[in-house]
């Protein structure tokens, strides 16, 4: 791998590390007590500590190693998770981030801001590990590990750093020329023995002892910051004559559980990985290996033959290691084993060729129905199947293509739940944050641009939507209220919903603040949809104050824009007193689709397969035109339904005049929502891929159309705009005075 591939693997690394620490952090205020919350905090920090390491990135592995010092605090229960060191924990997340982009700027000294922030942090930090000044920054990890320890109270230094040695001589010892006294002198250069207990169990009644022999054993307790390795060394020359235990305290069983954690992510044994984190000495796992070969052998004789132990199994019946340090490296075995699965199933892709293999892909479907024209022009049974085999394949490749663009918007919503938590405490609101359908997927274009529009709605609800505690609890409302951040798909589309339980959207205000605007007349009569759309007009607002959150009028109607260049449409009901909800409906993708094509007059035009129900004939006998409206009783049910002809000043297409007194119109049954329309057209000509290209500037007044694909045959046709159609054949019902009759027109159609 080149530097500039390991860099670039750097940044996205920590990019996720650094969101995914935050997510963590965000879900520690939920379960302060979750260990494998805790855990996985404080790996995704010191992978950060470690990686920039091998960059040199001095800055970010010297504040780094201070906060994950304090993570390590919060993981051995010397802190507790509380609401300020969340905050804390938080403001160093964004630290980080800070000295990651500084350090990939190359810039050789911190800004003054930085620094100034740095220093704030360092010292907070410093509370935490008991020190009076902040370390500098080239403070080395063993001297903020001295420091740790000598700010630990007494007693934890002396259960954390007492090792217990199981020692049982030889009998050969003392002729050997051994003296066991001497080993205990110089187990006293390696540590303080704290507890010394001699054992004659073994040693036989007087007539039969051996005054060569020894037969003594000793249990001692040793308080040591060294190793096990060094530990076992100071018995090295008795090893073969004598049996030896070493076993740390339970307290040290999570310092080998931190030690197997950090361990590479590589594929060990279990041998392995017990040695390395120095909880089983070579001579150990020799020993245990050769347990394991001496079963191995007895294998298939006879019926009473003993099954092969894990190798785990035999260091704890051995008293060499704790159970608990065995499951830790079992653990961490089946980690890496999962995490290299999905490594070897996930291949990083550069956004811009996914975009390149979409377009070419787009390009692939409109040959591909060129083909299919070309070859329907020809008598060969051949080429028609080839063509039609080649086209599945085609189908195919686009679905998948698209697929790789697809993405969880659950990422996207948990951004939010950090804005929630720090906002609500700004303006001194108790706000939980409930998401559903975080599963839900769409295209990443579409998730990448509903970002910002998302998040003006949840500020807007934070501020506006979300009553203070005192009204909520004159209200008999609970203190806690709740915005919700919910996906779904529905006909061919993904609804995204931004709920609020504040005290609705006052209509009242509203309009009022609308009429004195111009932006409605007094003597007009508007539907509640009709009023609430008014908030998104550029520059209103009804806010009394302006505040560090909204108030400004800007900011709903940049939700409104970005909402309609990706071809979507938002709705907003609000009860008073109860909710507000934003409900935001958005293509599923931007790039291909599956269209309906129809002719209208001499042109065609594309309807979203997604949002078709049904087709059926247009019969006069069924249909009513009442003060300027088309209705069709379909099944007892009254339709509305536009002529896309009249609509687009079409004229009647040369075939219809040519048969004008046989032609059935035809209706395509159209739905978006909750609300259903008819669209008659000329002709029905079937299915068809579509690629959607988007309309040029010049064309951008149009109504009616969401863009414009190319046919097989090289001729262009428009899209049609079917939420749009369908929200102004409603709109014209509603508004029309003729609209309370449509019992009467119901009635009559029956």
């Amino acid at each position: 791998m080149s530097i500039d591939e390991g860099l670039q693997a750097y940044i996205q690394e920590t990019t996720e590390l650094l969101d995914q620490a935050e997510d963590t952090l965000l879900s520690l205020e939920e379960n302060p007590t979750d260990e494998a919350l805790i855990n996985e905090l404080f790996r995704a920090v010191h992978t950060i500590k470690g990686a920039s390491g091998l960059f040199g990135y001095d800055d970010v592995v010297a504040f780094t190693h201070e906060a994950e010092s304090v993570m390590g605090q919060v993981r051995e229960g010397k802190l507790a998770i509380c609401s300020d060191l969340l905050s804390l924990f938080l403001k160093c997340r964004d630290h980080i981030g800070t000295l990651v982009q500084h350090a990939l700027s190359g810039e050789a000294e911190l800004d003054a801001d930085t620094q100034a922030t740095g220093k704030v942090l360092m010292d907070e930090l410093c509370v935490y590990l008991g020190r009076e000044a902040s370390p500098t920054p080239a403070s080395s990890d063993a001297a903020a590990t001295a420091s740790e320890e000598a700010a630990a109270p007494e007693s934890d230094q002396v259960e954390s750093d007492t090792w217990h040695i199981s020692l049982r001589f030889g009998p050969d010892v003392l002729r050997n020329g051994m003296d066991p006294l001497s080993f205990f002198r110089y187990l006293e250069t390696v540590g303080d023995i704290v507890n010394l207990t001699t054992l004659d169990d073994a040693m036989p009644v007087a007539e039969d002892m051996d005054a060569e022999s020894c037969y003594l054993g000793f249990e001692i307790d040793l308080r040591s910051d060294t190793d096990k390795e060094t530990i076992e060394g100071v018995f090295e020359f008795v090893q073969d004559d004598c049996e030896i235990h070493i076993l740390s305290p339970n307290t040290s069983v999570a310092q080998y559980a931190r030690l197997i954690e950090e361990l590479p992510e590589e594929n060990l044994r279990i041998g392995e990985i017990l040695t390395l984190s120095g909880a089983l000495t070579a001579r150990e796992l020799k020993e245990a290996l050769d347990v394991q070969t001496a079963i191995e052998h007895q294998e298939g004789e006879g019926d009473e033959a003993q099954a092969v132990p894990p190798l785990g199994e035999v260091v704890v019946a051995q008293q060499v290691v704790a159970p608990k340090v065995v499951e830790a490296a079992l653990e961490k075995q089946q980690n890496v084993k999962q995490a290299k699965s999905l490594d070897s199933q996930a291949v990083r892709v550069n956004a811009g060729k996914l975009e390149d293999l979409i377009n070419l892909v787009g390009e692939l479907v409109i040959a591909s129905a060129h083909s299919q024209v070309m070859a329907l022009q020809t008598t060969s049974s051949g080429m028609l199947e080839s063509v039609e085999n080649m086209s599945r394949l085609v189908e195919e490749i686009r679905d998948n293509a698209l697929g790789l663009r697809m993405v969880q918007i659950g990422e996207t919503f948990n951004r939010y739940r950090r804005v929630v938590r720090e906002l609500s405490k700004e303006v001194g609101k108790d706000i939980e944050l409930s998401i559903s359908g975080g599963d839900t997927e769409l295209d990443k274009t579409v998730v990448e641009r509903i970002t910002d529009p998302l998040m003006h709605l949840v500020r807007n609800s934070i501020d506006h939507g979300i009553e203070s505690p005192e009204v909520r609890a004159a209200n008999g409302k609970p203190a806690k209220s709740t915005i919700s951040l919910n996906a779904f798909h529905e006909s061919g589309s993904i609804i995204i919903e931004v709920i609020d339980d504040g005290g609705g959207l006052p209509r009242d205000v509203i309009l009022a603040k609308a009429i004195e605007r111009g932006l409605a007349s007094a003597d007009q009569t508007l539907t509640d949809q009709e009023v609430f759309h008014l908030i998104f007009e550029p520059g209103f607002s009804t806010a009394e104050k302006v505040t560090n959150i909204s108030g400004r009028g800007v900011g709903m109607d940049v939700v409104r824009k970005n909402i309609d260049a990706l071809r979507g449409l938002i709705e907003v009901t609000s009860t008073p007193g109860v909710e507000t909800k934003f409900s935001i409906r958005l293509p599923l993708t931007l790039a291909i689709i599956d269209g309906f094509q129809v002719r209208v007059g001499d042109s065609t035009y594309i309807i979203p397969l997604a949002m078709v129900e049904e087709c059926t004939e247009l019969e006069a006998a069924s249909s009513r035109e009442t003060d300027g409206s088309n209705y069709i009783n379909l099944r007892g049910e009254l339709l509305p339904f536009v002529k896309l002809g009249e609509m687009f000043s079409l004229g009647q297409s040369s075939t219809q005049n040519t048969t004008h007194a046989t032609h059935r119109d035809n209706i395509v049954v159209v739905q978006f929502g909750s609300q259903r329309a008819g669209l008659v057209v000329d002709e029905l000509l079937g299915e068809y891929q579509t690629v959607i290209k988007p309309l040029g500037d010049v064309f951008q007044h149009l109504k009616g159309f969401s863009g414009a694909t190319i046919l097989g045959s090289g001729e262009v046709a428009m899209i049609v705009d079917v939420p749009g159609l369908i929200e102004q054949v409603a709109h014209f019902s509603s508004v029309n005075p003729g609209n309370d009759k449509h019992k009467e027109r119901s009635a009559s159609l029956h």
